[in-house]
């Protein structure tokens, strides 16, 4: 069943959209929170949640950049719209409370087991690590991430499972970058890196044109479920007294 959009409380004011797709489980489920690009909640985004809820998890796509000032444009056809203009580090730190609130709205549904995984694109892939980091996620997952070079340090002290995948054809992600990440898991036995050969920037998303990958996206798929399927259990006792 298609999720609904709903309004999270800002912690330090106003509110953002959040789009929340809830599983038909008996039992209370692992969450997964879906760290969207710069462009926010799009119908990509939305497929991948009602995707997760489908197989029994509580998904979450909450715009982390709900503060980044549109830039006007004008179309090929003459028509002006907007596109946002693209965060500086300051906007992801920005979104830190974001996804700190998004946990605390989970926290009140009766569905939720109290465990949850960050799951980031683009910029929102610097939040698989400060998700687990910092913010009381279980779990990080980062698909084709921007500006993880920023955050290789803060894994340091991190316990829970973090996946990375990228494409070695990721315009985000240069040779130096990738080369930095591959020696992580030899220092970091929590953290699984995969590289995909050919693959682009944007691979998860069927809107991104000649950038999507079927095949990986599926395989990024099943590795989320996977560490999704370890966060079972925990229940009520885990969950934030509403």
């Amino acid at each position: 069943m298609p999720g609904k959009t709903i309004k999270i409380p800002a912690s330090e004011g106003g509110e953002f959209d959040c789009y929340l797709a809830m599983p038909d489980a008996r039992e209370p489920a692992p969450a997964v929170v879906l760290a969207c690009a710069v462009h926010g909640v799009d119908k990509d985004l939305r497929t991948i949640a009602d995707e997760f809820a489908a197989h029994g998890f509580v998904a979450a796509a909450p715009d982390l950049f709900w503060r980044t000032i549109p830039v006007p444009l004008t179309r090929a056809d003459g028509e002006l719209t907007t596109k946002r203009s693209q965060p500086r580090p300051e906007k992801i730190k920005t979104g830190e409370a974001d996804l700190a609130d998004t946990w605390e709205a989970l926290r009140k549904l009766r569905e939720f087991n109290g465990r949850a995984a960050a799951m980031g694109f683009c910029y929102g892939g610097p939040y698989a690590i400060l998700g687990p980091k910092r913010l009381g996620y279980a779990a990080g997952i980062s698909c084709h991430g921007t500006r993880l070079q920023d955050y290789i340090g803060e894994l340091d002290g991190v316990t829970a499972p973090v996946c990375i995948i990228w494409g070695d054809q990721d315009n985000q992600a240069p040779p130096e970058v990738l080369d930095a990440y591959r020696a992580v898991p030899a220092r970091h036995g929590n953290v699984e890196l995969h590289i995909i050969p050919g693959v682009k920037h944007a691979y998860m998303m069927p809107d991104a044109g000649a950038a999507y990958d079927a095949k990986t996206r599926e395989f990024s798929m099943a590795r989320a479920l996977a560490i999704l399927g370890g966060l079972r259990g925990g229940g009520a006792a885990m969950r934030k007294a509403s």
